[in-house]
């Protein structure tokens, strides 16, 4: 349930989140959305049409989504590569990131909702370059985290006690 919360999880109506891109935007001079483009719901299928691809997906627990970009540039463009071809790319001048969703079952029923990004750079140029880039923009990432944690939280709690309410009406049928 959680893991299906988070993978749903739109944040395209979050102020902060909003506010966020827009000071990316006008700190590296790149132009906004066009308005009025439908995005497909929820943040894997953002990042899916944003061109990331899948490179592991664990039906229900975890999915880690890849891509291989510039993110310094202004309106940086995200290539999916297959999972087999992700470990090995070396094509200089880029960073691979990696992201991750994942959720892990406790013995009492609740659960942990994880969220991980890792990024390489292909070599020493692009590593510089994503550095500075990674000093600017890191706290605005970190917010989008925080951002995150309650509405999953928050919605898990919600389908679940809609769960268990069913569960006691069908028992008392």
């Amino acid at each position: 349930m959680t893991f299906g919360v988070a993978r749903d999880l739109d944040l395209s109506d979050s102020f902060l989140v909003q506010a966020i891109f827009r000071g990316r935007e006008l700190m590296l001079g790149g132009t906004p959305a066009p308005r009025g483009v439908a995005e497909p719901p929820g943040l894997v299928a953002t990042a899916l049409g944003l061109g990331w691809g899948v490179l592991a997906d664990r039906a229900g627990r975890e999915i880690v989504l890849g891509a291989v970009t510039k993110p310094w540039e202004p309106n940086p463009a995200f290539q999916d590569l297959r999972a087999q071809e992700f470990a090995s790319f070396l094509e200089p001048g880029l960073v691979k990131i990696a992201f991750t969703l994942r959720v892990d079952p406790l013995p009492d029923g609740t659960s942990v909702f994880r969220t991980e990004t890792r990024a390489l750079a292909t070599d020493v140029d692009a590593r510089a370059k994503f550095r500075r880039y990674w000093a600017l923009v890191s706290p605005g990432v970190a917010l989008i985290r925080q951002a995150m944690l309650e509405p999953v939280r928050r919605e898990a709690e919600r389908r679940a006690a809609l769960v268990a309410a069913e569960r006691q009406e069908m028992a008392a049928i």
